[in-house]
């Protein structure tokens, strides 16, 4: 059973969008990432839903409350959110 994920993202986000598309793409290539439910909250409509997390910028995964991930994506670090929701 996969690790609770949590991804606060703003609309209108260009890194939060590229973090979408990598998103998909690992899914493509690895089948078990599907099995990750990730919530995405948006900061600006959901304010209370990022209470009591410390970042700064988007987008942020948390796997089970804990900071796998903050800033700019990469494939490497956005499939790295995947394999710790996993373990």
């Amino acid at each position: 059973m996969a690790r609770h994920v949590k991804m606060m993202v703003l609309d209108g986000c260009p890194h939060c969008r590229h973090a979408f598309e990598l998103m998909d793409e690992l899914k493509k290539e690895h089948p078990e990432y599907n099995q990750v439910d990730v919530e995405v909250i948006e900061e600006n409509r959901e304010a209370g839903k990022t209470q009591g997390y410390d970042y700064w910028y988007v987008p942020t995964f948390f796997v089970d409350d804990v900071k796998v991930h903050e800033g700019v994506p990469t494939k490497d670090k956005v499939e790295r959110v995947f394999t710790e929701a996993l373990k």
